[in-house]
């Protein structure tokens, strides 16, 4: 079943993402497609700023998919610097992508 993740990370920043997706692509310049991620299962990706930080909203195949991303996410979130951030998780009733 599909996953929403929602990622409030108070304090983070634009150059702190660009930095962890810099990492994550292995320095190709950020994430344009979901083939860009370290592991398959990525259906939706937003991220930008907000009042207090950094936003991130992801849709995954399943909880599965989002926890062998992490394991992928959270030393780079931590090299960067980032504020940590506990994401939210919920089931998905309908996802639609163009």
């Amino acid at each position: 079943m599909a996953v929403i993740i929602v990622f409030d990370i108070p304090g983070g920043t634009q150059a702190q993402y660009e930095e962890v997706t810099n990492k994550m692509t292995g320095g190709r310049a950020g994430v344009r497609s979901s083939s860009d991620w370290p592991v398959p299962g990525l259906i939706t990706h937003c991220a930008g700023p907000t009042p207090s930080g950094w936003h991130v909203t992801d849709v995954w195949e399943s909880k599965d998919a989002f926890q062998r991303f992490v394991e992928k996410l959270a030393p780079l979130m931590q090299e960067a610097g980032m504020p940590q951030a506990e994401p939210k998780i919920y089931e998905a009733f309908n996802v639609v992508s163009s």
